[in-house]
């Protein structure tokens, strides 16, 4: 009996102690514990006095919504098993005999409750403490959370001045666009009306190097006919002065075999006295047309040295002209070099306008070989002016030497004339080689230059 009374003790004061399963332990301390206490003295003394416990006007189960602290359904869940163990402990110490009994298994289960509450109380310190430090963790993370927040605020207002600092830049970039290309379209422009300038230029020195040409061919054609003409003439003199030295030969032997015949032939002297009298008046006259053929001859020279003249003149306006062309063509080098340097910095950005600009520098490229071509036919005119000069020069001293030898006859024919023996003019007259008409001689150093230059 007393094993099934304090185990049924121990089970009543379970209940006074705390649920099990709760999280936090009954303050034995508290008022309502104490009522408790007070409640079950005041049962044990009813039951002295031969009341009986459990009613269900009891007090007990008034205090049974102080004892749940949560409250709602479970707390009348709560109360229901409290008033069983209340009812239980009851029955416990009614089992027991004496009064004394009762209070000594009382004091001992409140002993056992006193040191229970004490532990409680130590965890609930330490559990105080514990949410103590969850509360200022708890703090210090929401001044990291406004800390965040102000952060993230900050870091908003700086991502939209970004946005309008890239709005700006992207709005400068579309304006420095624009301008290059205006400066690029004026520079191409300027580029393409220097080129058609230089174009038209070069059409106007083309037409005027074809008259050229077209002259120096028939000056060339009309020097090749006075080369003939001089040749021929050489070739009738020496023909002329061998037929006088055989006469001069012929007389010398007749005027030994007519030292006897000296009286006979005195008339026959006479007649050609006169006959030598009428050849040297014909000579003379052929002398002064050869004169006059040679007055004509340095007339045509004088004016041949003129279109020379004329033609070095234009050759070096050509000079001048293309002189001219390079200073333009260095002038947009630099240009271009200078809008290389601009687009280094913003090739990456502008393609297109890197290959337009290569371009451009094929296109001159192009326009250099053409003027290196144009530079190799100005050194072939050259050196054409040079061989015309060189054969200007050597017709010169021909010419020197046709007046001397035209000087040495003519002071011969001045001398008294000799004794020459009687024969027949009309014989004499055909054995001198009459004069040939003149034939076309090419001259062998102008012509590879001549064909050279009229097939460019």
């Amino acid at each position: 009996m007393e094993a099934t009374g304090v185990c049924g003790i121990e089970v009543a004061t379970r209940g006074l102690v705390g649920r099990p399963g709760s999280d936090f332990p009954p303050q034995l301390d508290s008022p309502d514990r104490l009522e408790v206490f007070d409640h079950v003295s005041g049962c044990c003394s009813e039951e002295i006095r031969g009341e009986t416990p459990g009613r269900e006007d009891s007090p007990l189960d008034l205090n049974n919504a102080e004892l749940d602290p949560g409250g709602g359904a479970g707390s009348m869940k709560d109360q229901k098993g409290f008033g069983k163990e209340v009812i239980l402990l009851m029955q416990a110490l009614n089992t027991l005999a004496s009064p004394e009994e009762k209070l000594a298994a009382l004091c001992k289960k409140y002993a056992d409750s006193l040191d229970e509450s004490r532990s409680m109380q130590r965890q609930l310190k330490v559990l105080q403490k514990k949410q103590s430090q969850i509360v200022k963790e708890k703090i210090h993370l929401q001044g990291e959370h406004s800390k965040a927040i102000l952060a993230r605020s900050k870091l908003e207002s700086l991502c939209r001045e970004l946005q309008r600092h890239n709005k700006t830049l992207k709005e400068e970039n579309t304006q420095r666009s624009r301008e290059y290309e205006e400066r690029r379209k004026e520079a191409t422009l300027h580029f393409q009306m220097t080129l058609n300038e230089i174009e038209v230029q070069m059409e106007q020195h083309n037409a005027h190097n074809t008259k050229l040409r077209q002259e120096n061919m028939e000056l060339a054609q009309k020097l090749r006919k006075l080369i003939e003409q001089y040749e021929l003439r050489e070739e009738h003199i020496d023909k002329v002065f061998k037929h006088k030295e055989l006469q001069q030969q012929l007389v010398d032997t007749k005027l030994q075999r007519t030292a006897e015949l000296m009286r006979e032939v005195e008339e026959k002297q006479q007649r050609e006295r006169d006959f030598l009298l009428k050849d040297a008046s014909e000579s003379r006259h052929k002398c002064e047309l050869m004169k006059e053929q040679e007055t004509q001859l340095k007339q045509q020279l004088s004016l041949y040295m003129d279109k020379f003249e004329e033609f070095q003149t234009t050759l070096a306006k050509s000079n001048e002209v293309f002189t001219t062309f390079r200073q333009e063509m260095e002038k947009m080098t630099k240009k271009i070099k200078k809008l290389e340097k601009e687009t280094t910095l913003w090739r990456n950005k502008w393609e297109n306008n890197s290959q337009a600009l290569l371009q451009m520098a094929e296109e001159k490229t192009v326009r250099d070989k053409h003027y290196k071509a144009l530079q190799g036919k100005l050194e072939r005119l050259e050196k054409l002016c040079r061989a015309l000069q060189k054969e200007r020069n050597d017709l010169t001293t021909k010419l020197g030497d046709l007046q001397d030898a035209s000087k040495k006859p003519e002071a011969e024919e001045t001398g008294p004339p000799d004794p020459q023996p009687s024969h027949n003019p009309s014989q004499d007259e055909r054995s001198i080689p009459g004069r040939e008409e003149a034939q076309p001689i090419a001259s062998p150093e102008l012509e590879p230059e001549l064909t050279s230059c009229t097939a460019e």
